[in-house]
């Protein structure tokens, strides 16, 4: 039976979402509102919102989860090409939270693999900015000439990312944000993204599915210490590059 809660409820446990052999596997509660305070208590639990326009706040925490291990981070032939060209080219670069409005608006744009319309509405982008403001919720993001082309948000808390949502306004700008978030997480010693649900666009990458209890397991270890995080603040460094390309791609290039 669906759980409905309220602002003044905590959220249940995660293992007291629905089952697979329910409609809808990996439900766990309806109700409430989206905040700052609900995301930090939803995230170190493996929980996250997820809901259309018209709908209640849907908390979910599927079972097995899809997750990206960093280490196992792959990236495409075509795309290794794609991050040399990029990276030498005058005008392109990559930064951290110069634009978070901008990417989640720009996010709520691209529907989600397999379907129609947005899960990221107003009441998630104002929530979502808000935590942005409260520094455990960033943006990666792709620029040419001035320009926001790609990028995706995240959560971080202590050493554990959870991935939200990407979009593209260029070929590959998604994906060149994306290898250049795995790098700074491995410079962070994050050692796995959450991805939640499986899609072939994120199994290209290298994610795949492991049990709940693996991954609540994993999360409970990397948020530990969420007093002790490391560096709140996100950067680009070229030289990170190193630890998702091949050597010759991660030499810094001086642009002409």
């Amino acid at each position: 039976m669906l759980r409905w809660i309220d602002d003044r409820m905590p959220l249940p446990p995660p293992e007291a979402a629905l089952g697979a052999d329910t409609e809808v596997p990996g439900l766990l509660a309806a109700g409430g509102r989206v905040t700052p305070a609900r995301l930090r208590e939803a995230y170190p639990q493996g929980i996250f919102p997820w809901y259309s326009e018209g709908q209640p706040v849907l908390w979910w925490s599927p079972d097995p989860r899809m997750v990206l291990h960093t280490a196992e981070f792959h990236l495409s032939r075509n795309l290794k090409k794609a991050i040399r060209r990029f990276v030498r080219t005058p005008g392109c670069e990559i930064r951290f939270d110069s634009a978070f409005e901008q990417v989640i608006a720009a996010c709520a744009g691209t529907p989600r693999e397999g379907q129609d319309g947005t899960w990221i509405v107003p009441e998630i982008q104002r929530a979502y900015a808000a935590a942005h403001r409260e520094g455990f919720v960033h943006s990666a993001e792709t620029w040419v000439d001035g320009r926001l082309v790609g990028g995706l948000y995240f959560v971080a808390l202590g050493r554990m990312c959870f991935g939200e949502s990407m979009f593209a306004h260029r070929t590959d700008a998604s994906k060149i944000a994306l290898a250049a978030f795995v790098a700074a997480c491995r410079v962070r010693g994050v050692a796995m993204i959450d991805c939640q649900q499986n899609t072939g666009h994120l199994a290209s990458f290298g994610a795949r599915e492991i049990p709940r209890r693996d991954f609540l397991a994993h999360v409970a270890r990397a948020t530990a210490d969420l007093g002790n995080p490391p560096p709140a603040e996100w950067s680009y460094d070229e030289k990170a590059w190193a630890l998702v390309m091949p050597p010759a791609v991660a030499e810094p290039t001086t642009l002409p």
